[in-house]
């Protein structure tokens, strides 16, 4: 008689899932703050504690909004049933965009919640025109931003109106282009592209909480670091341009859109608050500066580049980046003239 030798287990793995991920940063983080009063004692220079300061803060503002978007991209992905979404969408393609880009107002995400939840869309089987007109639009037509927007300015200058049309128009041009493009998968990355493509045909049903559970895990480990990284480009860049220099050129009808955009690229502000930002500076800036400041800045800033670099090839960046800059400072200019 034989016997048989159990096979070894293998060793569980000890490296960090999702969850233990943003524990750690949450920590982390909490741990730093109660920690700046000693550090600030403790003889760091003041460029030093200002990039501290700046980069903690953009991952603070931030990091809800992202965790809250990869559970609003699991829900779409895993739980919303097949064809739920598709059926009430239009069957044209220019009319079905149009339709997800006002999606965003159901949603009162941020731009960094927006990538998790936009690449949840295209694993689900959305084509990268409809997931990226959904991305561009959502930040600057979720409720939280159109509230925040009318309380600090309310009709005055026409900048509310024009940043909700500005929005939905920039979204779908966007769109619109990345549809033409001869091959619109190109624009992603490849690892990324083989995820969609074994995410559309995976089976729904028996194993959903595990399924959410792996893509909780999943998209955490790719988001964080991304958004660590662009917290610290944005601090760096925060703190070695001189905010005076921007504020001096505000009075000028070309050069403050110019600098406006620039600021909001830099500051990475989350879009819920941004307009109450804007508003420091509407004493000295043209009503066109200040919108071109609030379209810019939910789609291209320094920390969305940096999760949109998670998704997308630098070509797609590149392609959106002068899109919209062009686009906004086109619009800047055009109030400054007639507002």
């Amino acid at each position: 008689m034989t016997t048989t030798t159990p096979p070894q287990q293998r060793p569980r793995s000890r490296s960090l899932t999702g969850p233990g991920l943003v524990l750690l940063t949450v920590v982390v983080l909490l741990g730093i703050r109660l920690l700046s009063p000693s550090i600030g004692t403790a003889g760091l220079p003041d460029v030093v504690q200002d990039f501290l300061t700046l980069a903690i803060s953009v991952v603070v503002e931030s990091l809800p909004f992202v965790v809250l978007g990869i559970v609003l991209s699991i829900v779409v992905e895993v739980w919303v049933p097949v064809g739920a979404l598709e059926k009430v969408l239009p069957q044209n393609a220019f009319g079905r965009r149009a339709v997800i880009s006002l999606i965003g107002m159901l949603f009162p995400v941020c731009e960094c919640g927006n990538v998790p939840l936009a690449r949840g869309l295209m694993m689900r089987g959305f084509t990268p025109a409809e997931a990226v007109t959904f991305l561009v639009a959502a930040p600057i037509l979720n409720p939280l931003v159109i509230i925040s927007t009318a309380q600090a300015f309310g009709w005055s200058g026409w900048i509310l109106p024009v940043r909700i049309v500005g929005g939905f128009v920039i979204a779908n041009l966007v769109g619109w282009i990345v549809a033409a493009h001869r091959r619109p998968a190109d624009l992603l990355l490849p690892a990324f592209e083989a995820r969609c493509r074994a995410a559309v045909g995976a089976p729904r049903g028996l194993h959903r909480w595990r399924q959410s559970a792996a893509q909780f895990g999943g998209e955490t480990a790719t988001m964080m670091p991304a958004l660590f990284v662009g917290a610290g480009l944005a601090a760096a860049i925060q703190v070695a341009v001189p905010r005076s220099t921007l504020v001096a050129i505000g009075s000028n009808p070309v050069l403050s859109v110019a600098a406006m955009m620039l600021l909001a690229m830099t500051v990475s502000l989350c879009s819920n608050v941004d307009a109450f930002f804007a508003l420091s500076f509407a004493s000295t800036f043209l009503p066109g500066s200040i919108t071109a400041f609030l379209i810019i800045g939910p789609i291209i800033d320094v920390k969305m580049i940096a999760l949109l670099r998670t998704t997308f090839r630098v070509r797609f960046l590149v392609l959106l980046a002068v899109v919209c800059v062009l686009f906004a400072g086109a619009v800047g200019l055009v109030m400054n003239v007639l507002v």
